[in-house]
């Protein structure tokens, strides 16, 4: 029974096609220099190359889910969205994609998306055991679209938080500062397509 090659195999792992148009892709050419470091014997060469390759798909998957994030609203401004983790990082922290909105009265709200995150343990205990959050004044229930989370607003301040739990894997968080209330958060909020978000980083 011929054996499957080593790069034939990391090619099916990360969805790609083997094909001789590929040839010039640089996730291609980084797994086949893990495959000759591998037959050479150089295992922790291969390594390198293979999370080299795993770096540069995941760059192509974060240009993409970026567009996940809604452009600013009337009056607002954006920085860039941006993936705050890639390559081998992501394996531990997941993804996480954010992008932050501003205004001239120095008010700003950052959308962040987060699959995998450290957070969702804590959430979804918070919200399965509701005595949690009466424990902190500052902590509420909050629901939208669907999707169970809590907002948090400390009195006297003009910061306000909400965090979304969308299916099993995912944290939507939206950090506002300078607000006079929630408004804002709930604006952009319900600029997200929710559906778009979990098929895109929920599968």
């Amino acid at each position: 029974m011929k054996q499957t090659s080593p790069l034939y195999a990391a090619l099916l792992v990360l969805g790609l096609p083997l094909t001789a148009s590929a040839a010039s892709d640089p996730v291609i050419e980084q797994l086949e220099a893990a495959e000759t470091a591998y037959e050479d014997g150089a295992l922790r060469g291969a390594i390198g190359h293979l999370e080299a390759a795993i770096a540069e798909v995941q760059e192509k998957i974060s240009a993409g889910l970026l567009e996940l994030l809604p452009e600013p609203l009337s009056g607002w401004q954006a920085d860039e969205a941006v993936a705050e983790s890639g390559g081998m990082a992501s394996m531990i922290t997941g993804t996480h994609l954010s992008r932050r909105y501003y205004r001239e009265d120095g008010s700003d709200v950052t959308l962040s998306l987060m699959a995998d995150s450290p957070m969702m343990p804590m959430l979804t205990m918070a919200l399965s055991m509701p005595m949690m959050m009466q424990g902190n004044p500052d902590l509420k229930p909050y629901a939208l679209a669907g999707h169970r989370g809590m907002a948090e607003h400390a009195s006297g301040t003009r910061d306000y938080e909400i965090t979304l739990m969308v299916g099993s894997r995912l944290v939507v968080q939206a950090q506002g500062t300078g607000l006079d209330d929630k408004g804002a958060l709930e604006d952009y909020l319900k600029q997200l397509d929710f559906d778009a978000i979990e098929e895109a980083l929920g599968n």
